[in-house]
């Protein structure tokens, strides 16, 4: 992938979309962004981050709007699944906000598996989300952490290490 015309492609698309849409937000395309300590694993190609009055509406939902302009970016790049993390979107620190909760949240899960010794599910999320989660438990070796599901139903679940399902697939609780 050309990086610097990437950048452009993205930055003629979210034009349209700010021209067309009405929006009062502006955004700032940066190509090989400097990477954060906390994030090491993520490596972003291109970042693009939000602001303006209405940025605030790109993070309803759960940044539902975000995370839709990422993905017509991607696909608009015709990136392929394991290439989107190259491209990464955010607006008023919202991705390490998330992060924050996806590690609490695995670490809150990784005791109610110590406690109760039964699978623990999330709820489904995406590709980069259940990335977070894995990596927040990969040290822990009483433990061990799987994908499972489809399409939008995709989602983790956390196992105690030595866990053997009884005749099937194992009864599990959705963390809320």
């Amino acid at each position: 992938m050309d990086k610097l015309a990437a950048a452009n492609k993205i930055n003629e698309f979210l034009q349209s979309v700010v021209t067309l849409g009405g929006l009062r937000f502006k955004y700032r395309i940066v190509v090989d962004p400097p990477r954060p300590d906390d994030r090491n694993w993520e490596t972003p190609d291109i970042l693009v981050d939000f602001s303006g009055p209405d940025a605030p509406l790109l993070l309803e939902r759960g940044g539902e709007l975000l995370r839709a302009l990422e993905l017509l970016a991607m696909e608009m790049l015709h990136l392929a699944a394991g290439e989107h993390e190259r491209i990464s979107f955010d607006c008023q620190n919202h991705r390490a906000t998330r992060l924050e909760e996806l590690r609490i949240a695995a670490t809150v899960a990784a005791e109610k598996v110590r406690q109760t010794g039964a699978p623990y599910n999330f709820a489904p999320m995406s590709s980069r989300e259940r990335r977070i989660v894995h990596l927040a438990l990969r040290d822990q070796t009483d433990l061990r952490t799987e994908s499972d599901g489809e399409g939008m139903r995709r989602h983790v679940v956390v196992y105690p290490a030595d866990y053997k399902p009884a005749g099937g697939k194992p009864a599990t609780r959705t963390l809320p």
